[in-house]
């Protein structure tokens, strides 16, 4: 059965046990940080931080409103990340849904940072490898729940079963949740009853360059890993640079 989160922020607090969790399960060190001028701390995803609290301040007629946003890898029902990596089962997807990334296959390409529509894989310049949340897959392969959300104080963090949890949100009122169909289907998604973009999500996020790797579908798995991957990968990059050149002529 294919599994998913479905993540409430108007119940976060924004305490961030949940951080503190992901850190503690895979021995990841605390990052160095400095103030400034926020209580979100850190100020952002990176290699030895999978999850974070992300804190949005709102004005209203009352003040300011806060908006919390669980920020981690969304586990994309078709990943793009995988779909460009050129090392065979490097990213692999679990039959629960998880989309896993294997440190010790990555070569440190660095074309899963560039394809994510949502800028979620970190690439760690010291190691030369890349690194994201694996939706605790160990964990939910031996019956556990994530630990993320199994000590969520307020329960905005469900997980359970993909199709279970999109019905019981509906049935609460919830008509339009953001993940069950963008990108073709996520596994983390959030039911909202604002626009997403008040909370920092894409309205309409789009898989860069789809239709162009498609093709390596069919030649990742008749590849090896000597110059089949050196091919794939100088491909990929002569299209990255294009591309960004492009974005860079038309931001000038």
């Amino acid at each position: 059965m294919e599994k998913a989160f479905l993540i409430y922020p108007e119940n976060c607090i924004g305490c961030r046990a949940c951080q503190v969790a992901c850190k503690q399960w895979n021995q990841l060190p605390a990052e160095v940080t400095a103030n400034y001028g926020t209580y979100e701390n850190p100020p952002k995803l990176s290699f030895i931080t999978y999850t974070k609290i992300k804190y949005t301040e709102k004005k209203n007629s009352s003040g300011i409103q806060w908006l919390f946003l669980k920020e981690q890898c969304l586990h994309c029902r078709e990943a793009t990340c995988m779909l460009v990596c050129p090392v065979p089962e490097a990213i692999i997807r679990t039959k629960e849904g998880a989309v896993v990334l294997n440190r010790d296959k990555c070569i440190g390409c660095k074309h899963c940072v560039n394809a994510c529509p949502f800028h979620i894989p970190q690439f760690d310049p010291v190691t030369g490898k890349v690194s994201k949340c694996h939706f605790c897959h160990t964990r939910i392969a031996e019956g556990m729940e994530p630990a993320c959300s199994q000590i969520c104080p307020t329960g905005a963090i469900k997980f359970g079963d993909r199709d279970a949890l999109l019905r019981q949100a509906k049935n609460a009122g919830y008509q339009s949740i953001y993940g069950e169909k963008e990108c073709r289907g996520l596994n983390v998604m959030y039911a909202i009853k604002v626009a997403p973009k008040q909370y920092g999500l894409p309205e309409d996020p789009h898989v860069p360059k789809a239709a162009l790797f498609g093709w390596l579908r069919i030649c990742k798995p008749l590849l090896g890993l000597g110059s089949g991957i050196a091919i794939i990968a100088a491909i990929l990059d002569f299209f990255n640079r294009k591309n960004n050149s492009k974005e860079k002529t038309t931001t000038d």
